[in-house]
């Protein structure tokens, strides 16, 4: 009986929470394909789902194992990211929130850290990184007011987070370089309110409301200062800012690669388009759009995994913290945003006009992909400081 019992809990010990997450994930998608539709006209992700996502782990997968989190490696992370945003966008987007946002919240101070899961690793957090308000040093603490755009998760979070511009006499406090000294002020999602302003073109379903804070009084212990360095030990937690590039190009080709599945199924059902001499899935024509979709799509996912394996190598080595890192991550992010719009351009393209109708989940996964592509991280302008880099960069080989 004895041996048994060791032998059990060895088998235990040994488990993969990251395998055992993508498992979850394939039980747990038909439920969000059959309501992808129901979740999108709520404007928010239904609270039995969450509740399913927090039983899989989505919102302790970066959260410390000190703190009972999973801390899972980043690639193996972003394969989360990828194989929800696969199944539904709003989805995917939620999930980048919450890998997010625990990265963010690890840079706080023990006390805030400890008080922000005191009920365990599955706290749900959300935020927005706009500095929509401003923090008035008092004594005290901060005086603090605003009001935040696209907080997506909000609805269901328990804690929630605001970038603000630090002010002293009613003037900002210069920072590093120069800019405006910046804080973060988090707090019970009981003291914001939330303002209904998530009427969008895509990504429906992630409850990006605004949120406000009427002028409040917030001790220093309240506040996130990114710049003071990291809180937590391990390679997750070195730097915030180099790994939001990455997040966003995870759930960009996770899109995409559902926009793919959807025209697969739409051929498979044997259709035939008005005019067209064949079915889609007999048409040479769709046989070459197709093709160069698959290439398009092999890209953007080598490409999405490299830049995710690299900035984990630089984790681990203890070099990530360095600003040529971010503008490798914008450079990444903003092509696959790129590249993932094309392919669902294309893939909404071939389906003909049964596509248009709100009842096909292609013109929702353009949609979405469409509204992701406009975040600040998957901007054309990035390219400015891409190219700055690679200049430097050649500059300093052929030195």
């Amino acid at each position: 009986m004895r041996l048994q019992e060791k032998t059990k809990t060895h088998s235990v010990q040994l488990r993969d929470p990251h395998k055992d997450m993508l498992a979850g994930i394939q039980k747990l998608a038909p439920s969000i394909k059959a309501r992808a539709a129901e979740m999108e006209a709520a404007r928010c992700v239904s609270p039995d789902i969450v509740e399913r996502l927090k039983a899989i782990g989505i919102f302790r997968m970066f959260v410390p194992r000190s703190h009972g989190g999973l801390e899972l490696d980043f690639p193996a992370g972003m394969e989360v990211i990828r194989a929800l945003a696969r199944l539904d966008g709003s989805i995917g987007w939620i999930t980048v929130v919450a890998g997010a946002s625990s990265l963010f919240v690890a840079a706080s101070r023990p006390e805030l850290y400890k008080r922000i899961y005191q009920d365990g690793p599955d706290t749900a957090i959300c935020g927005s990184s706009q500095p929509g308000g401003t923090a008035e040093r008092v004594d005290g603490g901060y005086r603090v007011k605003g009001r935040w755009p696209f907080v997506s998760g909000c609805t269901h979070a328990e804690w929630i987070g605001g970038f603000c511009i630090v002010t002293e006499n009613g003037k900002p406090i210069p920072g590093a370089q120069g800019k405006p000294q910046v804080r973060v002020v988090a707090l019970p999602a009981r003291d914001w309110e939330i303002e209904d302003t998530w009427h969008a073109a895509g990504l429906k379903g992630t409850a990006s409301h605004h949120v406000t804070l009427k002028e409040t009084l917030v001790p220093e212990a309240d506040f996130i200062d990114l710049e003071a360095g990291p809180q937590q030990p391990g390679p997750l937690y070195q730097a915030v800012r180099q790994w939001l590039p990455l997040v966003h190009g995870a759930v960009t080709v996770g899109m995409a690669e559902g926009a793919v599945d959807e025209l697969l199924a739409l051929a498979d059902t044997g259709r035939q388009q008005l005019y067209a001499a064949v079915p889609m899935r007999e048409s040479e024509t769709f046989h070459y759009e197709l093709g160069r979709i698959s290439a398009d799509l092999a890209a953007a996912r080598a490409f999405q995994e490299a830049q995710a394996a690299s900035h984990w190598r630089h984790a681990v080595s203890g070099t990530l913290n360095d600003e040529d890192l971010v503008i490798e991550g914008a450079r990444s992010a903003t092509w696959l945003a790129t590249t993932c719009v094309r392919i669902a351009d294309a893939c909404f393209a071939l389906a003909g006009s049964s596509a248009v109708y709100d009842t096909s989940p292609l013109q929702r996964r353009l949609r979405d992909l469409h509204v992701a592509a406009q975040h600040a991280h998957a901007q054309q302008r990035q390219y400015v400081d891409i190219g700055k880099l690679a200049l430097r960069r050649s500059t300093a080989h052929a030195g």
